[in-house]
């Protein structure tokens, strides 16, 4: 990597922090800037968002010195299951209702990921870049409370308009949001679908198991949290919400019929938010000298909860063939299709699943049961399902 290399990140999630602080290691002759539209002292640590994290992301983490691990509830455990009527008949004699199980110990890994709040992976990030910027100032620069209004082309870089005009050689985007306020990319698909979301409290509930329960009206999830919590995502059709119109007693009552029996009783839940879910991709990661990863180059449906898992391996790939070549130019070519098998993996299953549960078709539920239940039983694809929801495609 050439001395003069400039790299300007756009946000300071946790995808453009962990690329930021990545390449401050990786790339150690470039100078970096990272800009974001909040202000430095706000404090990131309170945001109650909640994240699952797959075991390659919670490894990531830990190489980059910004994982607390007493944070984060491990997932040792993922539950899959459908809302009865599934199979029915002479299916259901066979097979009984379908669901699959994934263990973090028949994989022979500590934990399969893990349940932590935004703030708790933005705040140690955020504190390893400062640090990192407290050493190397002449290097790496923090841009806090600068938002980035325009990028533009130029020869051999690309210029960031912060309300100062600056040139780099190269510039990172991974300034996403939600999929509501954001610009239509190239591949764009509105699901109908709402997503509820809020937090639960379970009586005697399993430690460390991720639960996701199949409806007639979309996925739910229940992922845990520490003191017998969960965070809870219930996604429903937004033309016809069985969720608004009820008050919180009344969606506790609706909840404890939706879960599998194993999940036991659900005695309270916080006030419940809602978002809109849809597909937002963008065909390509570069364009010129500016690569969008994360949010900022695909919106998922949260039904597999790979959107930031698939962002911080854009991220960690960038960085590692920048640093495997001083032709920039030539990396991003080569960036394209070393992402493409994983990305659009990752995103081919995820529009499918959202896709499914709009379908009006008879059998829809019989053929959703039967294949929970032929993976269930064959256990080497079960653990490459495992593998690829871990670690992406390698």
């Amino acid at each position: 990597m050439k001395a003069t290399m400039n790299l300007a990140v756009v946000g300071a999630g946790p995808v453009g922090l962990a690329l930021a602080l990545h390449a401050a290691r990786a790339l150690p002759d470039a100078r970096i800037t990272l800009f974001d539209a909040r202000p430095a002292e706000l404090d990131m640590s309170v945001d109650p968002r909640t994240l699952a994290l797959s075991l390659g992301s919670v490894q990531l983490l830990q190489r980059l010195g910004a994982w607390h691990a007493e944070s984060a509830q491990p997932i040792l455990e993922v539950h899959v299951s459908q809302q009865p009527p599934s199979l029915g008949g002479v299916l259901s004699q066979w097979f009984g209702e379908p669901q699959v199980r994934i263990r973090a110990v028949d994989e022979a890994v500590p934990l399969l990921g893990a349940v932590l709040s935004y703030g708790a992976i933005v705040a140690p990030l955020q504190q390893a870049w400062l640090a990192a910027c407290e050493r190397e100032p002449k290097r790496l620069t923090s841009r806090f409370g600068a938002a980035v209004t325009a990028l533009k082309p130029v020869s051999d870089g690309v210029e960031v308009d912060a309300g100062v005009c600056e040139t780099f050689d190269l510039a990172v985007v991974a300034e996403g949001g939600v999929f509501s306020d954001q610009v239509r990319k190239a591949v764009t698909h509105d699901y109908k679908q709402t997503a509820w979301v809020g937090t639960a409290t379970l009586q005697d509930a399993r430690r460390g198991v991720a639960y996701e329960r199949f409806t007639r009206h979309g996925p739910a999830a229940l992922l845990p949290l520490k003191d017998g919590r969960a965070a809870l995502v219930w996604c429903v059709h937004s033309d016809d919400d069985p969720v608004s119109e009820l008050d919180d007693a009344q969606r506790l009552l609706v909840l404890n019929t939706i879960f599998h029996p194993e999940v036991g009783r659900i005695v309270e839940i916080s006030p419940l938010k809602r978002f809109a879910l849809g597909l937002n991709a963008e065909r390509t990661l570069t364009d010129g000298r500016t690569v969008r990863i994360g949010n900022a180059a695909q919106t998922l449906h949260p039904v597999a909860g790979q959107g930031l898992n698939l962002g911080l391996r854009d991220a960690f790939e960038l960085v590692r063939s920048l640093a495997g070549s001083a032709d920039v130019d030539a990396v991003l070519r080569r960036l394209e299709w070393k992402r493409a098998p994983d990305r659009w993996a990752i995103i081919a299953a995820t529009d499918f699943l959202a896709r499914s549960f709009t379908w009006q078709l008879p059998g829809a539920g019989t053929a959703r049961g039967l294949a929970m239940a032929a993976l269930q039983a064959m256990a080497p694809l079960k653990s490459a399902l495992a593998r690829q929801m871990m670690y992406g495609s390698r």
